[in-house]
């Protein structure tokens, strides 16, 4: 029995040659429309599930193309019927040419298409058994981890959700458990790649992998930028005039910073060698900005000594 066609580019109203921007924005769209959560007609969960299957086809460049030239048989290769205007469409592949008309015809192209549009490795498909083997589809999440986490390294477990083509054919929300190694001194915005965790494939085919994006938590005290750390050191103003020893917590213990006498508030003391560690060896820079700090409240004695400053001292900032 044939297989109904769908028009993917219909339920979402575009063009077949719309770009990716216009098929995440009519999917988006849809998906508000209907969401389960939203809407609550009895029809509204299927149709959620056609438009997202609809676009995790139409927003993967491999899959839109095999979409754009065999239907949604794409996925399966089985009881293949082209709608009437494919019927005598020229195709184009590394090692065949020609206009396909006829079953050996479709099956001696399949075979070409999936080894010139798939390009992965160790897959097969067998179209005259009605079988084809398909690498799953990758997947992409976010991570959040502490500064701590990123310089120490860390395990972290998470959960995620999403929807995968059960063995009917049907759309549905999966949700699965990873434990996942945060690697010692990771930088902010890297991407971990976990093989075999993303989508499964079709028939025999692997699964797709999973890539985690890790976004760094703010730490009340550190900035990171690449390997090296910013800090704010604050002090008071006799520490700034007079020179001081201050003692910086970092991530792993504790150092004693040396202020000069007459620093500048804003200025930047570079600590080598105590940022984040790198991936092969060493460590990264800590850049400590010094900011002169006033006391909110002052004793009366206080006040005398710094009115006592302000009547023998001819130092005026505004006249530099």
């Amino acid at each position: 029995m044939a297989t109904k066609y769908q028009d993917y580019y219909k339920m979402f109203g575009l063009e077949r040659n719309a770009t990716a921007k216009d098929i995440k924005k009519a999917y988006r769209k849809l998906a508000r429309k209907y969401h389960p959560d939203i809407n609550k007609e009895k029809t509204a969960e299927e149709n959620f599930k056609k438009v997202t299957e609809a676009y995790e086809v139409l927003k993967d460049p491999d899959k839109r193309k095999l979409y754009d030239q065999l239907g949604d048989e794409w996925k399966n290769g089985q009881d293949f019927k082209p709608p009437p205007e494919w019927k005598h469409q020229h195709f184009d592949t590394e090692s065949d040419q020609g206009e396909f008309t006829n079953s050996k015809g479709f099956s001696d192209f399949f075979e070409a298409l999936f080894r010139a549009n798939t390009g992965q490795q160790g897959q097969s498909n067998d179209f005259a058994y009605g079988s084809w083997n398909l690498r799953g589809q990758d997947h992409e999440a976010k991570i959040e981890i502490s500064l701590e986490e990123a310089y120490s390294g860390a395990t972290k477990s998470i959960s995620l959700q999403s929807f995968e083509i059960d063995a009917e054919g049907q759309v549905t929300p999966v949700t699965r458990n990873y434990q996942v190694k945060i690697p010692k001194g990771i930088n902010d915005g890297t991407r971990i790649r976990m093989a075999g965790k993303g989508g499964p494939g079709v028939s025999s085919g692997p699964p797709g992998d999973l890539y985690l994006k890790v976004n760094f938590i703010p730490h009340p005290r550190f900035k990171a930028v690449g390997h090296n750390l910013n800090m704010d050191v604050p002090i008071t103003p006799w520490e700034a005039a007079l020179g001081s020893t201050v003692i910086v917590r970092l991530l792993d213990g504790e150092i004693h910073l040396k202020i000069p006498a007459g620093i500048q508030s804003g200025k930047k003391m570079r600590i080598k060698g105590k940022g984040m560690p790198k991936k092969m060896n060493g460590h990264g820079d800590l850049y400590a900005c010094i900011t002169i700090v006033m006391p909110q409240t002052l004793t009366q004695k206080q006040m005398e000594l710094f009115v006592e400053l302000s009547k023998i001292s001819d130092f005026n900032p505004r006249d530099s």
